[in-house]
This record gives C-alpha cells, structure tokens and sequence, in this order.
C-alpha cells in the first residue's frame, strides 16, 4: 500500500517539478544548444549567424572591390576626364578668389595632363606666389587640392603652376637626368644629386629611365635626393 502511494506521488510531482525548472533557467544557465537565436547577442554569434547588417565594414570583405573596378572601367575615361575637369573648374575659382584677396592680377589656364587636372596661373609678376625654391607654391598648391576636396569628397593629385615655374624646372631637370645619366654610364660610377622635392625627383627618374639607366631615391624627406646608378 505503501509503494502505490510513493509512486503516486513521483508521478504526480514529476511533471511538474521538470516543468518548474525549465521556466526558472536564466540565460546564463542554458548551454549554447539550448539558447535561441534571440537569447544570443551579437557577440555570441560567428561570423556565419551574423548578417550583412550587423558586420561592420572590417569584417566585410573585399569581395565588392572587384565588381567596383569593373565599374570604373566599362564607365569608360570619359567620365574620369569630366572629374578631372570639374576638379580644375573648382580649383580655378578658389584661385580667382585668393588673387582677388590679394590683388594680384593673373589669368588661369585649365587643362589634363597626364590623368590629373593642371591649373596655371599667368601674370606678369607672381614671384610672391612662388617663394624660394617653389616653397610658396607648393604649400599654395595643397592649399588648392584641399579646396576640391572639400567640393568633391575624393582626393585630388591637381598640379598647380604659377608664370610657367615647373614647366621651366621640368625641362631643366629633364636635362639634369639625360646629362647625369650620361657621365655614369661614361664611368661606370654612381652620381647622387642634390636633395629635391618628390614632384623633381619624378622628372629626373623618368629622364634617367629614357636614356637606358636605373635610378633610386635615397635619404629622408625633405632631404631625400636621386642616386642614379649604372646599367
């Protein structure tokens, strides 16, 4: 009689208890099979559960980098040329404003070379726009390339000329290489130049490559110069 009431009550009290102890597991409690997805936080999920929506742009991928560049390139140069131009319109317009702050007279060409837009300014007497060694117009340069950035968002390698300065320096410079290259592949012996800004050390590069030699920067900004070697 006994064994029939014990059993009586197990069965009764079974259910019920398995019932009270399932409803009072916490989250913490529950092992990761256990919990649902909406028990699980983002830092619980793998990259696999997590959607588009939560990952941020480090853990996306590159895979879209591709698709972009084919984008860029069935749109054609026609469209790369028409920025370029633009970036050149904005350019010549903070320019227009800077010389009438200053009083200066100047006319403004716009142009592309070289797959960036080119702005030079003629006048009769700029030198103040130039500086020693360029330095006026290098910092009135970047000046100018931050105004198309504000504009357009996107970075701007725009080249800025002011009475012709770097046209002259180019062709100076371009005879530099040619001469330099020269006398090393006479003596067989390394030249190193005078240090130059990265813009020079280009032109010398690309003169030096014309005429058959190598060529390497060596040195630290701003005292970093052109060590043109033999062949």
């Amino acid at each position: 009689m006994s064994a029939e009431i014990e059993t009586d009550v197990v069965s009764e009290a079974g259910p019920e208890a398995g019932t009270d102890e399932v409803a009072g597991e916490t989250s913490e409690d529950r092992t990761d099979e256990d919990r649902t997805d909406e028990d699980r936080t983002d830092e619980d999920r793998t990259d696999e559960d997590r959607t588009d929506e939560d990952r941020t742009d480090e853990d996306r991928t590159d895979e879209t980098e591709p698709a972009d560049a084919e984008q860029d390139a069935a749109s054609g140069g026609g469209d790369r040329v028409s920025r370029l131009e633009q970036e050149g319109d904005i350019a010549a317009d903070y320019l227009e404003e800077l010389l009438d702050i200053a009083d200066l007279d100047g006319d403004l060409d716009i142009d592309v070379e070289a797959d960036r837009a080119a702005v030079s300014i003629v006048g009769a007497d700029l030198s103040q726009l130039v500086g020693r060694d360029g330095k006026v117009l290098e910092a009135l340069q970047e000046l100018t390339r931050l105004a198309v950035y504000r504009e357009t968002g996107e970075r701007s390698r725009l080249m800025l000329d002011v009475s012709g300065y770097r046209a002259d320096k180019r062709t100076r410079l371009t005879q530099l290489g040619a001469e330099t290259a020269a006398e090393v592949a006479k003596t067989g012996e390394p030249v190193s130049l005078d240090p130059m800004s990265p813009f020079e050390r280009k032109i010398v590069h690309d003169a030096v490559a014309a005429a058959g030699l190598r060529s390497e920067s060596a040195g630290v900004e701003p005292r970093r110069y052109v060590v043109v070697l033999p062949a």
